[in-house]
């Protein structure tokens, strides 16, 4: 082997057994996300992972209203949510990070549904078909929206969700108003509990 070579291999495997140990690290901390967003810090991002913002009553924008028409042909509406603390996914199926949270959003949907917490999922490219087809392989009970034809219920969240921002994941509160947002993948659930929980506290 050249020696002047060494040197650097060297100190490549030095730096790399620093990494191992810093992630290492961070896997044996207990929700730092979910502590780091209950800190009240302010920071707004999720470690590396995601954006996320939380909306103080007092700031929130008006209600969104909405309609469409979901994967059994039934037309869903804003006012069938209205009153309800409702949690909005922005998805499609061949989306990696949707497909990766889909469990954890059925998961946190089967947890809050006795409180009322409703999910309503938003596709905005595929068919029925393939929204039905995904819901099977993930088990996902909640309904989605077909959105890909005329992409109504992206406009009315426009603001909210940034164009091709998928996947995006709200908190609507009773009145129908965006409290929280995670633009990314829900990779941290707890982050995205501590969100419902807050929201459902809020006095009506």
């Amino acid at each position: 082997m050249n020696r002047n070579l060494r040197p650097r291999i060297a100190t490549r495997v030095a730096a790399l057994a620093i990494v191992a140990a810093v992630t290492l690290a961070g896997c044996t901390a207990t929700d730092p996300l979910a502590e780091q967003y209950r800190s009240g810090t302010g920071q707004g991002f999720i470690s590396g992972d995601g954006a996320y913002t939380v909306i103080a009553q007092a700031d929130r924008s008006a209600p969104i209203e909405f309609e469409g028409v979901i994967e059994n042909g039934d037309t869903v509406s804003s006012d069938d949510y209205r009153g309800d603390v409702l949690v909005v996914n922005f998805w499609y199926a061949g989306c990696p990070p949707c497909r990766l949270e889909a469990p954890d959003l059925e998961a946190l949907a089967q947890q809050f549904a006795p409180d009322g917490v409703q999910f309503l999922g938003v596709n905005i490219r595929d068919q029925a078909a393939t929204a039905l087809s995904f819901a099977e392989e993930f088990g996902v009970t909640y309904p989605s929206v077909l959105d890909a034809n005329d992409g109504r219920v992206q406009l009315a969240f426009a603001g909210q969700v940034a164009p091709n921002a998928v996947p995006t994941t709200l908190v609507v509160d009773r009145e129908g108003r965006v409290a929280a947002r995670i633009a990314g993948l829900v990779s941290e659930p707890s982050v995205l509990r501590s969100m419902i929980t807050d929201t459902l506290a809020e006095a009506p």
